[in-house]
């Protein structure tokens, strides 16, 4: 087996848990799946047997391969002839981590601050700007314990808010013009901000529309001692929001509109709403090829590498007949 081949499978499960590894290369149609999978079984029945680890928390950081030596073997053919088969190898190294060890440790406990120490999950530009220019869009404390709870909580509500604006939104484009949700956890209260660029076509017609929505997340997530509320932010500049862009984009092709068509005009959107710069780029059977490709396009600045840069970024994901496109922004709104 190549390394090329091997490399390949290693790059789909960099980062993931042991048990979804385990159905990824279940399903995977690659050769090289099997071995990987008994390097991985293997790795893992000696961190439970020797270490005594639990299989839940294991968590691959690392996955490479090698070239190894070339195995050189002669094929017989008629008349005493012969041809050479050159045979690659290659070795696999996979290191586990158990994340259980890293959830125990709490830093700065008098200011109420949790810190991670194992590694973390690259959000393009916006990772090395928290705390700096961007903040974050979820503010709560929580132990340990009950860190995971929370983050899924924030997701279902995120989740249910998506949903119901979208059955209710009177717009036939498709775009729901949610920017952001800022969720703010209290012991007794959870204030939702909800930051929309057309916030009149969802309130519209039915003033009360806040208050189903605040008994429809009260349902989904069971809050019987914990008060909600939601408040709703109309912004000014509603394409110079990647969300907002990209959700536009995603109705264009899904009414089969030509992909230069819908970025450029995405890009005249956003050169209204006084941006310094942007690139688009998507990736997936563009325009209904067999062959899937990335096409991109830019316009003005954006520094990428600069930390004081503000650039806002998204990724969306648009179901069309073709298949299912990705779609990425970056905007490069100001410089501090």
């Amino acid at each position: 087996m190549s390394a090329h081949k091997a490399r390949r499978v290693l790059d789909q499960i960099r980062g993931r848990s042991y048990q979804e590894t385990l159905m990824i290369l279940e399903l995977m149609p690659y050769r090289a799946c099997y071995p990987i999978f008994k390097v991985i079984y293997s790795a893992a029945a000696n961190a439970k047997h020797n270490m005594g680890l639990n299989e839940e928390y294991l968590v691959i950081i690392k996955a490479t391969v090698d070239e190894g030596t070339t195995v050189k073997k002669l094929k017989p053919r008629a008349r005493g002839r012969s041809y050479t088969i050159k045979r690659p190898t290659c070795h696999i190294t996979i290191v586990l981590k158990d994340i259980s060890l890293y959830e125990e440790s709490v830093v700065e406990n008098s200011i109420g601050c949790f810190k991670k120490t194992g590694w973390i999950y690259k959000k393009k530009s916006t990772d090395i700007t928290l705390g700096t220019i961007q903040g974050h869009h979820s503010l709560w404390f929580a132990q340990p314990k009950n860190y995971s709870k929370g983050l899924q909580e924030d997701q279902k509500i995120r989740e249910c808010i998506k949903n119901y604006v979208q059955k209710n939104m009177r717009i036939s484009s498709g775009v729901e013009g949610i920017a952001r949700i800022e969720i703010q956890k209290r012991i007794d209260l959870i204030q939702i901000i909800i930051h929309m660029g057309f916030p009149k076509l969802l309130v519209e017609g039915k003033p009360r529309r806040i208050e189903e929505l605040q008994m429809n997340v009260q349902k989904e997530l069971n809050y019987v001692n914990r008060k909600l509320n939601i408040t709703i932010t109309r912004i000014t500049k509603p394409y110079g929001h990647p969300n907002i862009l990209a959700e536009f984009i995603a109705g264009q092709l899904r009414n089969r509109v030509s992909f230069r068509k819908a970025i450029k005009k995405a890009i005249e959107l956003t050169e209204q709403a006084d941006t310094k710069g942007i690139q688009v780029q998507i990736a997936g059977r563009i325009d209904g090829k067999e062959i899937a490709r990335v096409e991109w396009i830019r316009e003005g600045r954006v520094p990428l590498q600069t930390i004081r840069a503000k650039i806002d970024y998204c990724s969306y994901r648009v179901r069309t007949i073709y298949g299912v496109l990705g779609i990425k922004i970056w905007i490069f709104v100001d410089e501090e």
